[in-house]
């Protein structure tokens, strides 16, 4: 069932939600380098582990200061007791400067461990809240955006909050804080020999500047390529039957070539500015260190400044250009993660908008007494599909929907069971409207036999079980002789416990569905639907199934999305959509005899099977 398109509307600066994710291509945009919004809200996930991050933050303080402390021990030993050939002051200088080291690494150590634990913790919280509601949101939430989407969502832009959680913000405090440091310093030691330092600061400010526009793009490109990769990945090996059968093997491949080849060519764009970006500070740091050897050295010898301050100010020069660097290597970094941090706070922010009542009804078992009153449903506004549908269902009746494609059958169905909510009008089910049901209860009651069937990874054992999970052995086992189908699963490699895969990949289309007919009898539903469920069933699996059918339909609501001349002839009721409405309804021979659309469909459809 195809349901429209809404607009992409979205969580961007708090914009209303419009029916589905932004647009694919804004899946590869790089955001602000802070955004106050996506900042806000990962401290309220950041606040539980406000020790570590006290920790952390405590911990990168040391290690700025010792990294400042370095260099000036440096100047102290060169100036004092070396100066001095006091041999027990520089090996005391020494010590000191061992265990100013060893801080700087403990501090290291627990500022990187205490920060991975928080940010994992962080992203598990994260990934958990994100699956949970990607299992509560509506279908129509999913007719509109993509799994692989849906999946970049979880996976990789969880992934790229990483090292924004584990060091980003704290080694940008660190940066700025050891700049600030390293400028007191050499002031305090001379200010003459740091405005020379400092004059090719700009050359490089304008160099990373330029250098980090370029980066943006390419990194953008890289993004946007490798995402092309992965569509056309995906697209063929969901595909590859059809591209088998059409022998595109060869046009399929020169096609992924090219979406590769645009990959590598950006992908070594990218190569070659990250490895610019290396040499271009280290030579410009050699400028200022040759101008600081130079000038210092004059200062030296016009005994304006000591040995060990010229010695400590070229370790300073050393220390000054790296944060600068950083800084600039993590201004991307920053914008991924904020670009990321935006993409998942707009999905866990999409309202659900099928949700509980305040007081929900909890009505079990249900007699399945269905009542359709003057029922209008659209997808999209102003484009009907439903239009009036009035109907009453008996309980424990089966009732055949019949119609062309697009009439309106498969969105009738799921509106019972409130996958979708209905635009206009009521459905009541033994008399209560379906909006005053307790979801959760009312859907454990509504047994769903769908046309492509889903399993999932694991036995059949596994998937019988997965609407009952209580259920015995001995359970699974009579449902399954109920239905005809306890020998034909015996004939699997191992029977009951036979791996079907992903998806069911090592079934037929016709195991799977006989798996999904058992699974529905076992959960023991008041209302069962089944939407073109014996399509892929080969008419000699059908007819073992058809005496299971009765047992599967017997004290049971029934609503039968017909493919099959067989399920319309045992219906008893013949409902005939047409155009979202309700054009016919009677038995099978009533609605032959009256010569209506029901005889015309009858007779395109199934009089040449009959």
């Amino acid at each position: 069932m195809m349901a429209g398109g809404w607009q992409g509307g979205g969580w961007r600066g708090g914009a209303g939600w419009r029916g589905g994710l932004r647009s694919a291509a804004d899946d590869d945009e790089i955001g602000a380098v802070y955004n106050a919004r996506v900042v806000n809200r990962l401290a309220g996930y950041l606040r539980p582990h406000w020790q570590r991050l006290a920790i952390g933050l405590l911990m990168m303080t040391v290690v700025a200061l010792t990294n400042l402390a370095m260099p000036y021990l440096v100047k102290l030993a060169i100036d004092g007791p070396l100066a001095q050939g006091d041999l027990n002051g520089v090996a005391l200088v020494g010590l000191a400067y061992l265990a100013v080291s060893v801080l700087n690494w403990a501090g290291s150590f627990l500022q990187t461990t205490t920060m991975t634990v928080a940010a994992q913790s962080v992203l598990v919280t994260l990934r958990s809240q994100m699956f949970e509601k990607l299992l509560a949101l509506q279908q129509a939430f999913y007719d509109r955006n993509e799994v692989g989407r849906l999946m970049s969502r979880v996976m990789n832009d969880v992934g790229t909050l990483q090292e924004l959680l584990t060091s980003g913000f704290l080694q940008l405090l660190s940066d700025l804080l050891t700049l600030l440091g390293i400028v007191i310093v050499m002031l305090t030691m001379s200010a003459k020999l740091t405005a020379a330092s400092f004059l090719l600061v700009p050359v490089l400010a304008a160099v990373m500047w330029v250098w980090q526009a370029r980066a943006r793009t390419a990194y953008r490109t890289v993004r946007a390529t490798i995402s092309a990769v992965n569509a056309g990945l995906q697209e063929n090996i969901s595909g590859v039957r059809v591209i088998q059968s059409l022998s595109r093997e060869d046009a399929n491949l020169r096609r992924f070539d090219q979406l590769n080849e645009r990959h590598l060519v950006a992908n070594l764009q990218a190569t070659r500015l990250a490895a610019l970006a290396q040499p271009v500070v280290e030579l410009i740091s050699a400028l200022a260190l040759a101008v600081v050897i130079a000038y210092g050295g004059a200062l030296v010898l016009a005994h304006e400044l000591t040995a060990g301050a010229l010695v400590a100010f070229a370790l300073y020069v050393n220390r000054f250009f790296e944060p600068i660097r950083d800084l600039t290597l993590r201004v991307t970094m920053m914008q991924q993660a904020m670009a990321s941090g935006e993409r998942i706070f707009e999905v866990l922010d999409t309202p659900v908008t099928i949700l509980n009542p305040p007081q929900p009804k909890r009505v079990a078992p249900l007699r399945g007494e269905i009542v359709f009153e003057d029922v209008h449903f659209e997808y999209v506004p102003g484009v009907a599909v439903l239009r009036g549908v009035s109907l009453r269902i008996a309980p424990g009746q089966t009732v055949a929907l019949v119609g062309q494609t697009g009439a309106g059958k498969s969105t009738l169905v799921n509106l019972v069971a409130r996958f979708y909510d209905v635009t206009s009008g009521s459905i009541r089910i033994d008399g209560i409207d379906v909006r005053e049901f307790d979801l959760p209860t009312l859907r454990a009651q509504i047994g769903w036999v769908p046309q492509d069937p889903f399993l999932f990874s694991g036995t059949v054992r596994d998937n019988l079980r997965f609407g009952r999970p209580e259920a015995s052995d001995a359970d699974i086992e009579v449902a399954a002789r109920a239905l005809g189908v306890h020998e034909l699963i015996l004939r699997l490699p191992q029977g009951y416990e036979t791996d079907v895969r992903e998806r069911g990949s090592l079934l037929s289309a016709g195991q799977k569905q006989l798996i999904s007919f058992v699974r529905a009898l076992l959960a023991d539903p008041r209302i069962l639907v089944l939407d073109e469920a014996t399509a892929t069933i080969d008419t000699a699996t059908e007819a073992i199934i058809q005496q299971g059918l009765v047992q599967l339909l017997r004290g049971r609501t029934a609503l039968v999305i017909a493919h099959r001349l067989s399920t319309v002839k045992n219906a008893d009721l013949v409902v005939v959509l047409d155009q979202g409405r309700v054009v016919e309804t009677g038995r099978h021979e009533e609605l032959l005899r009256r010569g209506g659309l029901y005889h015309r469909l009858y007779t395109l459809t199934y009089a040449a099977v009959a």
